[in-house]
């Protein structure tokens, strides 16, 4: 007979109701063990006052005092200033603007939780007071540099309070408006509506410029008390023009005061206030990608339509004037432009710009990769162009086309003396600037101001310019050697041009396809120009180089085409360089995404070079993304030779110049032993060891070779 499983006696019955309250008690046991638990750590983060109510994160380690003085009032300021926040037991430093380095030390503001407050004046014709000099021209420089980006100083709190003269209308609180613009273009988040001191006692707002400053003073330090309390922040600036009233902010920043009725947005998080439009300018709140208010578009279109009528008067000239007067190449846009990117410009249609491995080198922070490649001493290098003008429109153009283009001259012309003149001198001012600034070492910066090296590259076509044989001349006579940069595209101009010390082609792609999307030429017939400026610079005696920018997804898997252009052209030595993405721009759709990282430039170089028997591998400077393949010639006993004898280029081009040109030299005429540090494979990566590297802290955007 089988059992019965309801029997009460029968043994399964027993079996399953013992099981059953066998997992009843280890449910309950595992709950109640779990309960004890979540007990003790509550209790232990209550303890330690990770969950305590009662102690409030820190919002504020200190606060941060500079300020540029020229008579000592903005100096007294600070000191009345730093008195006054002691009443809130925060630490306090008080900072004269010419003993800061803010390319060590700024950022590091934002990771202390500093507040930092600029008190400024303004002095003779806008400019700033020689102890904030330096500091304002390096916050306008990483403003407008694509390398910074604009969230660089993310995080950062700052006021600004500038000193200035109402009597001077043009030049009124200059300084102050500028130091606040360009800390918020690099992301920096304004405290309070930037203090406006004014010595004109009629204009003044309250009087006199020390009350403006204590009436701005107060605003500051409620502030400072909000951000104490751990009040909510205001607009981060993500939504349109910030107006985000509803939405729930973090700690971090003050609440924006009680509005005017019918203001909508709290007047701090605006970029400039509604007065400075006409200092702004259109271009300026393009490159910020900023949304303009219906009340702006007034300003901004009577700018644009004044500008498209400087760009549209030569045209509108009647024909016998035109033919009477050529245009300047330099139109007031153009310059505006320029000047903004920091060019000198010289005459109608030259410039010169101060390179950063100028001021890396001064600084003892390392040189470009051509010091690591052939010697040169980037802080005596002048980077000039004597024509702003181009036949290409690449797509990577730093300049994103600010310059004009064209096939052939058709603007009015200056003398190389000149433009010479002008550039050495031009040069030799911005080097001086960077006398007594933090990190400049002293012989550096006396050996800078004698230029040495000169590279014809810059924005533009220097081989456009028609006297360019002449400014080579030049050149030399002063003892300055010369690197110049051609696009490929003036075949006829390379053959006649005289020797230089080392001469350049950009061969950005190696096929036809690749080329138009690249360099985007004018030239209709620009493959055949192309490939016949490949043969003109096979004809040169002295030293030449491809420059091969690599593209990703555009221009890295042409080997086969690349090593067959070498063939037609056998230069020297093939520089193959990572292209810089230079942000984003109208002109290029070139994107971060089109930057190959260094390891992938080192591949493409060994492939490359597999297809070239007589070519190896000769330097490396990482820092740049670059590489130097070399002609095996230069490989004497072993040894790599890709340096240059600088003194004797100079002997050798003074007796072709005596003998008009029949005693030539060769590219090994003037050869130089290249130091173990700069080859292929060494650990220094090409950087010189005599300097020291530096890392930007709490860098933003991955740029290579920027």
């Amino acid at each position: 007979m089988g059992l019965d499983v309801w029997d009460l006696s029968s043994p399964l019955l027993l079996l399953w109701v013992n099981r059953f309250y066998i997992y009843l008690g280890c449910a309950l046991g595992a709950t109640l063990w779990i309960c004890i638990q979540i007990t003790i750590r509550k209790q232990n983060l209550l303890t330690n006052g990770s969950l305590s109510l009662q102690k409030k994160p820190t919002y504020v380690s200190g606060v941060k005092i500079f300020y540029g003085s020229q008579t000592g009032t903005a100096k007294g300021f600070a000191s009345i200033l730093a008195k006054a926040v002691t009443s809130l037991d925060l630490p306090i430093a008080v900072i004269n603007l010419k003993q800061y380095d803010p390319d060590d030390n700024l950022v590091g503001e934002i990771t202390s939780k500093t507040v930092c407050v600029f008190l400024v004046a303004t002095y003779t014709d806008g400019c700033p007071t020689e102890s904030a000099e330096w500091f304002c021209k390096w916050l306008e420089e990483a403003a407008n540099d694509f390398r910074f980006g604009k969230t660089y100083l993310k995080g950062l709190r700052y006021a600004v309070f500038g000193l200035g003269d109402s009597a001077y209308q043009s030049h009124f609180n200059k300084v102050g408006t500028n130091v606040d613009k360009w800390l918020w273009m690099l992301g920096a988040c304004r405290m309070l509506t930037r203090g406006q001191g004014d010595r004109n006692a009629v204009q003044s707002k309250h009087g006199s410029i020390e009350a403006d400053f204590e009436a701005w003073k107060s605003k500051f330090l409620s502030r400072l008390q909000a951000l104490l309390q751990g009040e909510k922040k205001t607009c981060s600036g993500e939504c349109k023009r910030g107006k985000c009233g509803s939405i729930q902010h973090g700690p971090g920043e003050a609440k924006p005061e009680p509005q005017e009725q019918g203001q909508s947005h709290p007047k701090e998080e605006e970029p400039f206030e509604s007065s400075e439009e006409e200092e702004t300018g259109f271009h300026d709140l393009q490159s910020l990608n900023a949304v303009v208010d219906v009340e702006d578009l007034g300003t901004i279109m009577n700018h644009m339509k004044k500008e498209k009528r400087e760009k549209q008067q030569p045209e509108d000239k009647t024909e016998h004037v035109e033919d009477k007067e050529e245009r300047a190449m330099i139109t007031p846009a153009l310059r505006e432009a320029l000047t903004k990117q920091g060019y000198q410009l010289i005459g109608s249609h030259s410039g010169v710009k101060l390179c950063r491995w100028t001021k890396s080198m001064l600084r003892g922070r390392g040189g470009c990769y051509k010091h690591t490649f052939y010697g040169i001493e980037s802080h005596r290098c002048m980077e000039t162009t004597p024509s702003l003008a181009c036949a290409n429109k690449c797509v990577f153009c730093w300049r994103h086309h600010t310059n004009p283009v064209g096939t052939e001259w058709r603007w009015k012309m200056d003398q190389p003396e000149v433009i010479l003149k002008e550039a050495v001198e031009n040069h030799q001012d911005m080097i001086k600037q960077f006398k007594g600034v933090p990190g400049v070492k002293a012989e550096r910066f006396e050996e800078g101001l004698e230029v040495k090296h000169c590279a014809l590259s810059l924005v533009g076509e220097p081989i456009m310019y028609p006297e360019i044989n002449k400014l080579l001349t030049l050149l030399h006579h002063r003892g300055i050697s010369t690197f110049l940069v051609t696009n490929a595209q003036f075949p006829e101009e390379i053959r006649n041009l005289i020797p230089v010390t080392q001469l350049y082609i950009s061969v950005d792609a190696s096929t036809k396809d690749s080329l138009r999307k690249i360099d985007r030429p004018l030239f209709k017939d620009f493959w055949q120009r192309f490939l016949d400026s490949l043969k003109a610079l096979a004809t040169k005696q002295q030293r030449t180089v491809y420059r091969l920018t690599l593209v990703k997804c555009w221009n890295v898997d042409e080997l086969q085409a690349y090593a067959e252009l070498v063939s037609l052209g056998n230069p020297d030595f093939i520089e193959v360089k990572g292209v810089t993405y230079c942000g984003e721009s109208s002109a290029s759709n070139l994107t971060m995404a089109n930057v190959p990282w260094h390891e992938e430039v080192v591949r493409f170089v060994r492939e490359l070079v597999d297809l070239m028997p007589d070519y190896e591998i000769a330097c490396e400077h990482e820092h740049s993304n670059c590489l130097l393949v070399a002609h095996k010639k230069f490989k004497i006993s072993g040894e790599w030779w890709t340096w240059i004898d600088y003194t004797r280029f100079q002997e050798l081009v003074l007796q072709y110049n005596k003998s008009g040109g029949s005693e030539t030299f060769s590219a090994l005429d003037y050869v130089a032993r290249t130091p173990h540090w700069a080859l292929f494979g060494a650990r220094e990566k090409g950087f010189d060891p005599k300097d020291t590297r530096y890392q930007r802290k709490n860098k933003v955007k991955d740029v290579s070779g920027c």
